[in-house]
């Protein structure tokens, strides 16, 4: 197979800090440096922990029950340091688009999507930039900056709760809207940055902290193959569910608007994620996002019944959210509906998201280009 994709390299590493990020430890890392360096009592990992993931301090002053000598020790080898909030841009459908200035100064986003019930779905971001050239995605345009700390994937969604309560207070609102689930598909290839994002989804679900159910959490890959064996291997779909980018049913196609197809096609990607094991009552997600005459057509259709029968799955179809650095339009709401006719008389459990956003740059990448331009 000719491999005429490479993975792009990051421009530069995670920045070296010379103190610990507490907030990128898991419950018993944390518990195994404080006996360590502070000589502290096994119960205050405990105390340290549900200060920083469930009440989300800042400062470790705040931490009242945590002796001040113990405190002063932390602010000496420690930092609670995170994101700046830069900008918030609302839609006319409640999506919100957070721009965030990470500590090193670079720009990432976060989207948080009404559900149809109570609270949001929040969409986050594992690197700055991406390594893998999707042809429809903006942040593509950003090149490959560098992987995200997993105490910087954390640390989205702790801002984005941090927003909603100061909200609530200011309306006078008796309960805060809240984070409910969660989505690892903005900027970046998650599973390209896969030791951080396994860290932050175990730190995001533990009971002692965050306390997220699993069961509202999906990571998405564009078809990393070796690390969807890994995800597999690891039985992080026991855990977490998995949503991959198809976008295609022919391998020309895939191989033009997702490069990454060139390197394991479609045939590979799919044996791939049949081999991944999967809670009982949970599918995998099909993300397929529609290009206006690409990948649009009845037999495109037909040929996406045909490559997924005998998984246990379910379909987003995703008409495209049109900007200014691909060459993609959004197809007719005519040609949307046949499609999603021809799925739905097969009985594929098929789902037609409406784009988000539209009139706040919602495709990923974009406020984050703008920022950097």
């Amino acid at each position: 197979m000719s491999e005429l994709f490479s993975i792009r390299r990051p421009q530069g590493p995670i920045p070296a800090s010379d103190k610990v990020r507490v907030r990128g430890m898991s419950h018993e890392e944390l518990g195994a440096w404080l006996t360590e360096a502070l000589g502290a009592p096994r119960y205050r990992s405990d105390q340290i922990f549900k200060w920083i993931h469930e009440k989300r301090v800042r400062s470790f002053d705040a931490m009242s029950n945590v002796p001040a000598a113990e405190r002063a020790r932390l602010e000496e080898l420690a930092t609670l340091e995170g994101h700046a909030l830069d900008a918030v841009a609302t839609a006319k459908d409640g999506t919100r688009k957070l721009r965030l200035r990470t500590s090193d100064g670079q720009f990432i986003e976060s989207v948080l999507i009404p559900n149809d019930e109570r609270g949001y779905t929040q969409c986050i971001s594992s690197q700055v930039g991406c390594a893998l050239n999707c042809r429809f995605c903006a942040t593509a345009s950003l090149g490959f900056l560098r992987n995200l700390h997993a105490a910087e994937i954390v640390d989205q969604v702790y801002l984005a709760q941090d927003m909603l309560e100061r909200e609530a207070e200011q309306s006078g609102a008796q309960w805060p809207e809240r984070v409910t689930n969660l989505v690892y598909m903005g900027m970046g290839e998650p599973l390209h940055n896969y030791n951080h994002v396994r860290s932050s989804l175990g730190i995001l679900t533990d009971a002692k902290g965050a306390g997220l159910s699993g069961k509202r959490i999906t990571v998405s890959t564009s078809g990393l193959v070796p690390a969807i064996e890994r995800f597999g291997r690891e039985g992080l779909g026991h855990e977490v569910g998995l949503a991959v980018s198809l976008n295609a049913t022919t391998d020309a196609v895939r191989d033009e608007v997702m490069p990454i197809n060139q390197r394991w096609n479609i045939a590979t990607l799919l044996a791939a994620v049949d081999g991944v094991p999967m809670q009982r009552r949970r599918r995998i997600t099909f993300e397929y996002v529609l290009l206006a005459e690409v990948n649009d057509s009845d037999d495109d259709a037909r040929r996406l019944l045909r490559l997924l029968r005998g998984f246990r799955c379910h379909v987003n179809v995703i008409p495209f959210n049109p900007h200014a650095h691909a060459p993609y339009r959004r197809p007719d709401p005519e040609r949307v509906r046949k499609f999603m006719h021809i799925l739905r008389t097969a009985k594929l459990p098929a789902y037609l998201r409406t784009p988000r956003g539209d009139d706040i740059q919602a495709a990923c990448g974009q406020l984050a280009l703008e920022a950097s331009a």
